[in-house]
């Protein structure tokens, strides 16, 4: 069993709701894990599964809400930007790096789905880093932004004027559906994306299914994978070779470009590899990534007996 405590930190001014979750075997120092959930996702959404393991593996893991978002401050609510939860994601690097029971120069990112955009634009500007780790990356949101069609995205034009109006005047935002079924007006539509994207709400716990518009004016024009030869730390990029929200091939070159980049494949969409029988055996790959290059202290003392 590892602890976990509930927490939060500062990011500019406003508090991001964490968890922090701790071996069980001493007080470390420990290498640490900040874990970056995808779009409009909340730490309800399966993170669990991660945090276990990688505790398990002697790493202290750090995960969160980004502001506007689940249990953290911010308003207006379900606003996503990227330049902001870049930002929290700098002010938790920090936080972790200042627990007495972490190892500060053995930390590393790991991000999915869209998270893998944060993941590779932090680590670009953090070559301080021990390791990154990717999985079903969104690394191309402008890529991602037409996976739904032009028609899909024609329908949008609307919605993200209105709100860029509404922003610029301080009036209450304009709000579109994060995922909703082909046909219908929404930043995903891709057939089965509502379905993958429920089915990581465990019982009891709530999707709030919107975002201010604008957001898909943001997502259109960027481009993370560009970033991929300016990152320093090794990276692990777990590539879903059937994938429903952008291209994989995509995920392969930004492996190849980042100096110390390693590529898996997985026959999986974008969301099986949240569940069985996949989920299992790609966060074992995960864990012998991460122990190899944050070395944890249950793997060195493994190895001197």
């Amino acid at each position: 069993m590892h602890e976990t405590r509930n927490t939060s930190f500062l990011s500019k001014g406003q508090r991001c709701a964490a968890w922090m979750n701790y071996p069980a075997d001493d007080d470390g120092p420990h290498p640490a894990v900040v874990l970056v959930h995808g779009f409009g996702a909340t730490h309800d959404m399966r993170l669990d599964q991660y945090e276990q393991a990688f505790t398990n593996a002697g790493m202290v893991v750090l995960s969160f809400d980004f502001r506007h978002i689940g249990a953290s401050e911010g308003t207006p609510r379900q606003l996503i930007s990227i330049p902001r939860q870049l930002a929290d994601i700098d002010a938790a690097l920090t936080f972790l790096a200042s627990d007495p029971r972490v190892d500060p120069t053995r930390i590393a990112l790991w991000g999915t789905s869209m998270g893998a955009t944060h993941v590779l634009l932090a680590a670009a500007d953090h070559p301080e880093l021990a390791a990154a780790v990717v999985q079903c990356p969104v690394m191309n949101t402008m890529n991602a932004a037409f996976s739904s069609g032009l028609g899909a995205v024609a329908k949008l034009i609307g919605p993200i004027t209105s709100d860029l109006i509404r922003a610029a005047f301080r009036l209450p935002r304009r709000y579109v559906p994060i995922v909703d079924e082909p046909g219908r007006t929404a930043l995903v539509t891709v057939p089965g994306a509502k379905d993958g994207w429920y089915g990581m709400v465990p019982p009891g716990a709530s999707f709030d299914n919107r975002v201010t518009a604008s957001t898909g004016f943001e997502l259109v024009k960027l481009n993370a994978s560009r970033r991929a030869a300016s990152i320093q730390a090794p990276l692990l990029v777990c590539i879903s070779d059937h994938e429903t929200l952008t291209d994989p091939r995509i995920a392969a070159r930004t492996a190849q470009r980042a100096p110390r980049g390693t590529a898996l494949h997985y026959p999986a969409d974008h969301f099986e590899v949240y569940h069985p029988p996949l989920v299992d055996g790609i966060i074992r790959d995960q864990v012998t990534f991460l122990t190899r290059h944050l070395r944890p202290r249950a793997l060195t003392e493994a190895g001197r007996d």
